[in-house]
């Protein structure tokens, strides 16, 4: 004999109010008296009843499913957004569905097509982009799209980023202080916003002082990929003496080869600037000196303009960037004075 799943019309019964009461019960946002609230949650209780989301979402249209992307946790950075971005989707009464994909836009394109086919209300986007093809069918199903740690112009996305153009600019300024020779630069990837907007900001501040960048190598946002480029660039009679490195966690690996690997001290052989302040970056091991994106203002200020969007409202600019504070620590050195 198979138990018969409970309804919201047994709910009802036991609870001695209407249906729709049940239902307005169990929908964010809906309201019903504190005197019947009680009396339906008790019945539920009681029943064991648990409302069917998907079955609701084909009736009303909404999942009340955001979907949301990333394609990698080795960063500390992406697993703190990912954290900070769920809890707070959750407390708006939205459900999360995560999906892993590749830097490759067309790894990117199939993951979001198959995140349609969930019917989810959103997309957020961490550190990952569109195509306008796409971005397109999106507008076209009335699917906001938000990208996180990512702008792309022109596309006409909700997009929340830090100001990276001054944070490159700023972390050119500290190593400036300690008048450097050679001044070396280990970007991410170049196709990425960020990278582009923390490395112009960077040359820009050295063009303003006269200085140049010496030398350049990619690591491509991942460990073993930076500490390869850092080998190159110190594995040289010419080694510079001052590193900006758009990115934590290939700053961490640029540190590790040049302490355990050439023998060289930081700041005093070479200095290096981050960017990002994860919590690694305070470490003892690492005393990074880095540019701090504020983690709690990009997620509010992300969760805010989509639940604008989802309400079919506009507040506020679509495109949201915010200030980044320079973080001082051990692996810079600032002008003598004397």
């Amino acid at each position: 004999m198979t138990d018969k799943p409970v309804t919201s019309v047994d709910v009802a019964r036991k609870a001695g109010v209407s249906q729709s009461a049940v239902s307005r019960y169990f929908t964010p946002g809906a309201s019903v008296s504190k005197k019947m609230a009680e009396r339906i949650r008790e019945a539920a209780e009681e029943l064991g009843y648990r409302p069917n989301v998907l079955a609701r979402s084909l009736i009303t249209g909404k999942s009340r499913i955001i979907g949301l992307v990333v394609h990698y946790f080795e960063n500390q950075l992406y697993p703190d957004l990912v954290e900070r971005l769920s809890i707070a989707l959750q407390d708006e009464g939205y459900h999360v569905l995560l999906f892993m994909a590749q830097r490759t836009v067309g790894d990117v394109e199939d993951v979001v097509q198959r995140i349609l086919d969930y019917r989810v209300d959103a997309l957020v986007l961490v550190s990952v982009s569109l195509s306008s093809t796409l971005a397109e069918r999106c507008v076209g199903l009335s699917i906001p799209v938000m990208l996180f740690n990512r702008d792309q112009p022109g596309s006409g996305l909700r997009s929340v980023t830090s100001d990276n153009h001054t944070g490159g600019w700023m972390a050119a300024k500290v190593l400036l202080e300690a008048q450097p020779k050679r001044i070396a630069l280990l970007r991410g990837f170049e196709n990425a916003s960020t990278d582009r907007d923390r490395v112009s900001g960077f040359t820009e501040a050295l063009a303003e002082a006269g200085a140049e960048i010496a030398l350049t190598e990619a690591g491509d946002y991942h460990y073993d990929t930076a500490r390869e480029a850092a080998r190159r660039i110190f594995d040289r009679p010419d080694r510079p003496d001052a590193l900006f490195v758009p990115d934590d966690h290939m700053a961490f690996a640029a540190l590790d080869v040049i302490r355990y690997e050439f023998g060289l001290s930081v700041p005093d052989d070479v200095a290096v600037v981050g960017f990002d302040d994860v919590p690694a970056a305070a470490w003892p091991s690492f005393d990074l000196t880095t540019l701090r994106q504020d983690r709690r203002a990009m997620v509010a200020q992300a969760v805010s303009s989509l639940m604008a969007a989802l309400a079919r409202k506009e507040e506020g600019p679509r495109q949201v960037m915010l200030p980044v504070e320079l973080v001082r620590r051990g692996s810079t050195r600032a002008l003598s004075q004397d």
